[in-house]
């Protein structure tokens, strides 16, 4: 896998917040049981199988609780992890390892469960020339990392926020008074250099979308029978996305239709995070 860039900034942020929310006062129980001066080991060890993401940001958690921290990664994102594999060796202040413990497994199993979910989808359609994207549907807060967890997993990325690209969907529609009334508008008013996506829902809205002069076509919890009319209809004269209702008993039938990009919202909104424990060991 090519290496996935991560803003630690961006990380920092997100780890510090966290942190505030879990111990606003300290953590009452380890600060009266554990000495300052008690040192530990750990491992972080996986519980059963996936694709890692996040370990940068796990570990970056007991980091910023201590500088004494001593970290080996035997394990990198983007790794195939197996039931008791070893993920890494930490070493340092007991409190602060407690400390950081609930925090940096909740953001590593939850951007591992994203990253194996995205992982097996794109396995799927991989003998397809098909692109495998986000959503805006991710937990608030947490949209940096889950997207990175995303291309961890071999997915690409749709729009990072409402400021990034226009897409006009149904409620946009309904109010502007139709598809070419929403585009005119918004072509008139936004850089050249961006653009545009409608969604549809029928082939009657494909074809307004197409002679609106529409860059990319949504294909909204279409029929695979309906997104293969509306592939045809739009000849390669915008890029085709399909989105709705696509899970992996589905994906390959979607594929097959000859859209561009298949957009899955359940990839961020809905995974199962990858169980993974930290141990503490002499």
């Amino acid at each position: 896998m090519n290496e996935v860039y991560l803003d630690m900034k961006q990380v920092d942020k997100v780890i510090l917040t966290a942190l505030e929310e879990d111990m606003p006062f300290g953590d009452i129980t380890t600060d009266n049981i554990i000495a300052g001066s008690s040192i530990s080991k750990a491992r972080l060890i996986a519980k059963e199988d996936g694709v890692l993401a996040g370990v940068p940001v796990a570990l970056r958690t007991f980091e910023l609780l201590s500088r004494d921290i001593k970290i080996e990664v035997c394990l990198q994102d983007g790794a195939k992890v197996k039931k008791g594999d070893i993920i890494a060796h930490i070493e340092g202040p007991t409190r602060e390892i407690l400390k950081g413990e609930r925090t940096a497994l909740n953001l590593l199993q939850r951007l591992s469960g994203v990253a194996s979910a995205t992982s097996k989808l794109v396995e799927l359609v991989k003998d397809y020339p098909v692109n495998v994207v986000d959503t805006r549907k991710t937990t608030p807060g947490l949209r940096y990392l889950e997207k990175y967890a995303v291309r961890v997993g071999g997915g690409q990325n749709h729009r990072f926020s409402l400021s990034d690209g226009v897409l006009i969907k149904d409620n946009h529609i309904t109010a502007a008074g139709g598809i070419k009334n929403a585009v005119e508008m918004v072509r008139g008013r936004i850089p050249h250099t961006i653009k545009i996506e409608v969604e549809t829902e029928n082939i009657e809205m494909v074809r307004e979308a197409l002679n609106a002069g529409a860059d990319i076509i949504m294909l909204d919890n279409m029929t695979n029978e309906m997104m293969t009319e509306a592939v045809k209809l739009i000849n390669k004269k915008a890029l085709v996305e399909a989105s709705g209702d696509i899970n992996e008993q589905r994906i390959v039938d979607v594929a097959k239709t000859g859209v561009d990009i298949i957009s899955i919202g359940r990839i961020t909104h809905s995974v199962k995070a990858l169980d993974i424990s930290l141990r503490f060991y002499n």
